[in-house]
């Protein structure tokens, strides 16, 4: 395993490019152990129960119709058989 003092002396024998993308890299590790953290506090908390009706609010309705079968609307089968 590479020590800290190893990869620090390894860094400083960097380009400048090249350490700044490691700096980058460091902090991309940073933000996403930040994350992790927020996502596994989320997982603690109590999921909200909520109604089917609720869920599905945004489709009530959009199925009324006498039409059972979308065969019988004449523009639905305009494109077929051509």
């Amino acid at each position: 395993m590479i020590s800290l003092e190893m990869a620090i002396a390894k860094i400083k024998k960097l380009p400048v490019e090249q350490r700044n993308e490691v700096i980058k890299f460091v902090e991309f590790l940073e933000f996403k152990a930040e994350n992790i953290g927020l996502n596994a506090a989320d997982e603690n908390l109590p999921e909200k129960q909520v109604s089917f009706a609720e869920v599905a609010q945004e489709f009530i309705g959009c199925l009324d119709s006498n039409l059972e079968d979308l065969s019988y609307n004449s523009k639905y089968m305009e494109g077929f058989g051509k």
